[in-house]
């Protein structure tokens, strides 16, 4: 029987939509002050202050403070240790890349998600999507050819192109391990304790330069982990309105928010390279979607096959 809140999936569509802007402006404020504090720093304060959100979300739910509770602690650390050290190169990238370059390369982490689901979590994965990743990923190297050979510069860093590698492939195992707690864990309580470990991990960063704030930033780092909590609580609750294959392509939107704000910002207009690579990669992950929503189905058929009939059907 379908909830009442899979009924509504173009709200949850908006939903989606709505956190891919908030995350665009957490990643603009992050840019934008990126050259005057180092990464860990930022990405404290992109995880201390997204609980403020986040937390607010969980009581709303009415599940404060049982969110707490859980028999998956070690668990959540290794989610943790993977999502800060995504995050830690993901700030370190947008330092040095255009915001659309870094959005971009960002797209290759659910195709990297499904490699790591074939390894660690031993998911069978057919010829159809190992042709999507191949591909997807061949369009990440369309990508990166930006960055190699004379034409990089400081605004296109080859180390930045790393980095940005770096941070999707931290981003899907991190995903990998929430796949693994999704089974025994709700969104709530994963969330809470990432944000949670997550700021405990970049303080052990503070001995290494961190510096003191200046007034003029505070509010953009204040701001960057407001916003990234409530792109973090919109993402979670859009996926209770509609079928996560209709709701996950429009992921892809945020690269139409990150070209308009880095034009608009930073004064930086993206590569026909870049256009042709993202392009690859987007086709590819919309195809890796809808592969996976084509095996949902068929599973949930057999299993609606296997189970026996009761007593007056």
């Amino acid at each position: 029987m379908e909830t009442p809140e899979r009924g509504q999936p173009l709200f949850g569509v908006l939903l989606k939509i709505i956190s891919t802007i908030a995350f665009t402006a957490m990643a603009t404020l992050i840019k934008y002050i990126s050259d005057s504090y180092p990464p860990g720093e930022v990405a404290f304060f992109r995880s201390a202050f997204a609980l403020i959100p986040v937390l607010i979300w969980v009581a709303w739910l009415g599940n404060f403070p049982s969110v707490f509770i859980t028999p998956r602690i070690g668990g959540h650390v290794l989610r943790s240790i993977a999502g800060a050290t995504s995050m830690f190169f993901g700030f370190s990238a947008l330092a040095r890349l255009p915001l659309s370059d870094a959005t971009a390369i960002g797209y290759a982490s659910p195709l990297l998600t499904v490699v790591l689901a074939a390894v660690l979590l031993k998911e069978a994965i057919r010829v159809y999507r190992w042709t999507a990743v191949v591909i997807g990923l061949i369009g990440v190297l369309v990508i990166l050819s930006d960055y190699v050979g004379p034409e990089s510069g400081p605004d296109r860093s080859t180390l930045g192109a790393v980095f940005s590698i770096l941070a999707a492939f931290f981003g899907a195992l991190a995903a990998t391990q929430t796949r693994r707690l999704t089974w025994v864990e709700s969104p709530g309580t994963i969330v809470v304790y990432f944000s949670i470990f997550t700021a405990i991990f970049m303080l052990v960063t503070a001995p290494f330069g961190w510096v003191v704030p200046d007034w003029e930033h505070v509010p953009f780092l204040v701001g960057a982990g407001i916003f990234g909590g409530i792109g973090q609580v919109l993402l979670t609750q859009s996926y209770r309105y509609g079928e996560a294959s209709l709701i996950a392509p429009f992921e892809y939107i945020s690269m139409l928010w990150a070209i308009i704000v880095g034009y608009l910002l930073f004064h930086s207009t993206p590569s026909v390279t870049m256009l042709v690579g993202s392009g690859i990669v987007i086709a590819s992950g919309m195809f890796v979607i809808y592969r996976e929503h084509r095996l949902g189905l068929k599973r949930n058929r057999e299993r609606a096959a296997k189970t026996p009939a009761g007593p007056g059907t």
